[in-house]
């Protein structure tokens, strides 16, 4: 119980650390809380700063996912305890200390607590997210399917045990993009195009 406390509040301060605004800041000089989409994620990074420091963002927020969840892999092997470190490290994510409990949307962290748990389930929905991306050219939306396919893709695999984090996952996912959902009904959210300055910018065609 010590163990599963001690590593909880460990990956808590692990997942509020605000890669990207600490990237945007130092590398480019501006906030991505005042600017763009005004979320600290890697796709406003993408758009403020060029997509090389988008993806340096998205990898930041998956490690920060990553890193507890093998630790308390290395400790324990009870599904429990293991979902509770990934949980609280993504909950850090979404009410990071370091920025008044404001966060991200958790999209990125997700990926990083499932890949040591279930690598091929989550290679398979961030497949589809990445599809669905390419296809309609909104972010949200893949997003979205990425967290909602994942509960199924677990389940065809066998990973029976995941599920309850995934879908408690998805559902903090989800409410984290509730302003995107509704964009989306009222065919009012933004695509991406890539400009020729590899920033990425709205489109709303």
């Amino acid at each position: 119980m010590l163990f599963a406390i001690s590593l909880s509040i460990v990956a808590y301060l692990l997942g509020s650390i605000p890669w990207g605004l600490v990237i945007a800041r130092v590398f480019c000089g501006v906030d991505p809380r005042t600017a763009g989409s005004r979320n600290t994620g890697a796709t406003n990074v993408a758009r403020l700063c060029g997509f090389g420091w988008g993806v340096a963002t998205l990898f930041c927020d998956i490690f920060k996912g990553t890193l507890p969840v093998l630790l308390a892999l290395l400790e324990s092997s009870d599904p429990a305890v293991i979902s509770t470190v990934a949980f609280f490290a993504v909950l850090g994510h979404v009410f990071s200390c370091f920025m008044d409990f404001h966060g991200g949307k958790a999209v990125a962290t997700t990926i990083g607590v499932f890949l040591p748990l279930a690598f091929l389930p989550t290679l398979v929905s961030c497949l589809i997210c990445i599809g669905v991306i390419a296809a309609s050219r909104f972010v949200s939306l893949g997003s979205l399917c990425l967290v909602g396919s994942l509960p199924i893709v677990l389940a065809v695999f066998g990973e029976w045990c995941w599920i309850p984090l995934a879908v408690l996952l998805f559902l903090v996912v989800a409410y984290r993009h509730k302003e995107n959902i509704v964009r989306l009904r009222e065919h009012r959210e933004n695509r991406l195009v890539l400009s020729k300055k590899g920033t990425l910018t709205a489109d709303k065609k």
